[in-house]
């Protein structure tokens, strides 16, 4: 297909200091929920979910866990060095095995306070782990890359370990404040368990196991995707031309189970966020590179669904390509990486629905609210601003229908 034309001024909107959500609401479920259907904007509670969703309703949710990605280090000068990690280099760039690692790694990191940080010098800290003291130490391999090595002195403490014993949660930057203690736990899902995320999949912070009760009583269905967020969710668009903005690929595992249920499934299916959306239309294009012998690397590239075809598989077609090709590898999960970028023009291949909070003016995310609701996404967020809704990442939640 033919990449439209976008104007990013066509995808901006006013956004007051105050609308933004600086702490989570006491309650989760209590937030604003603001449903889309049929042109027919309407306002309920997210505990209203359940009755929204109908009986055949398959919800998928991204169980990424948030990793306190803020490690500082002080010097003896009294100077404060923050490591903000990124992406794992070496021994692996899988985010799940260099978590586990109990032997040196190195990530491409973000530095803060990087010219009192000089080569050759190594910063070190003190951590407790389980009651035991350890040293976490840190070493430039290459300032132009950003680089970094951590090492630590006790080979039984993985990674993860002094990561969730040291670092600060990374909240957005646009929350303007330092992470505190309510935040460990409310920023992050009730169903998060893989470690590797550095911001939250923030459309999940609304469920609680109350609201999954009464999914469950109605015949909802589950299934979870994994998709590690990365800091480039909060990368402003800089150019002219929107599709040449740089995706920050993000790694993504999806297990044979949750395929299975994907391939079967032929009632509704209602993503948790964007990344979950973002998760399951990559996975369906990798269907589509198998079917057409494209390769067998599970990376989607940031353009690839645009590519002109003569023919689009379906969601069952492009399952089963991947559950054939999980069975002649002997695979339990699919493991990779995706680049996609949805934006006005994409049509979606998986789902019907999306749950989603209130994004950022001229953002990657309100693009994609745009490939949903069209031009009336400026009707939607205008009406959120003027009923008091809370924005972005602590604010209150959507349901749009597609």
């Amino acid at each position: 297909m033919q990449i439209p034309e976008i104007q990013l001024r066509d995808y901006e909107y006013t956004l007051p200091e105050e609308r933004i959500a600086k702490h989570p609401l006491e309650k989760r479920d209590s937030s604003k929920l603001l449903q889309y259907h049929q042109g027919k904007i309407d306002h309920f509670h997210f505990y209203d979910l359940p009755e929204l969703l109908p009986a055949d309703t398959l919800l998928v949710y991204n169980d990424t866990k948030v990793i306190p990605a803020r490690l500082i280090f002080q010097k003896e000068t009294g100077a404060k060095i923050e490591v903000f990690l990124l992406a794992p280099t070496s021994p692996s760039t899988v985010i799940p095995e260099i978590m586990l690692a109990k032997f040196p790694v190195t990530w491409v990191t973000m530095i803060g306070n990087a010219k009192r940080w000089k080569a050759g010098e190594v910063l070190q800290g003190k951590v407790l782990v389980k009651g035991k003291e350890v040293i976490l130490s840190a070493e430039w391999i290459n300032r132009e890359t950003k680089e970094v090595r951590f090492s630590w002195s006790d080979e039984t403490v993985a990674f993860v370990d002094l990561v969730e014993a040291s670092g600060e949660v990374p909240l957005p930057p646009y929350l303007n404040r330092k992470a505190e203690a309510e935040d460990k736990n409310r920023y992050q899902t009730v169903y998060s368990k893989k470690e590797g995320a550095v911001a939250a999949p923030t459309a999940g912070l609304h469920f609680t196991e109350e609201v999954f009760s009464k999914l469950r009583e109605n015949g909802i269905k589950e299934a979870e995707v994994t998709l590690h967020v990365s800091a480039g969710t909060f990368q402003p668009i800089k150019v002219d031309k929107v599709e040449d903005h740089p995706m920050h690929s993000e790694q993504i595992q999806v297990s044979k189970s949750t395929i299975k249920q994907l391939a079967a499934h032929e009632g509704t299916l209602v993503a948790v966020g964007t990344t979950s959306i973002r998760t399951l239309e990559s996975l369906f294009w990798f269907g589509v590179k198998l079917i057409e012998n494209k390769g067998e690397e599970v990376f989607i590239p940031k353009l690839f669904a645009y590519e002109t075809r003569d023919r689009i598989p379906s969601k069952k077609e492009s399952m089963e390509a991947i559950l054939n090709w999980m069975e002649s590898k002997g695979l339990e999960s699919v493991f990779g990486s995706t680049e996609i970028f949805i934006f006005p023009g994409y049509n979606y291949q998986m789902v019907n629905g999306l749950i989603t909070n209130f994004h950022q003016p001229g953002s990657t995310l309100i693009l994609l609210i745009a490939t949903i609701l069209g031009e009336k996404w400026k009707e939607v967020y205008q009406t959120a601003l003027e009923k008091d809704y809370r924005f972005l990442s602590y604010g209150d939640s959507s349901l749009l229908w597609i």
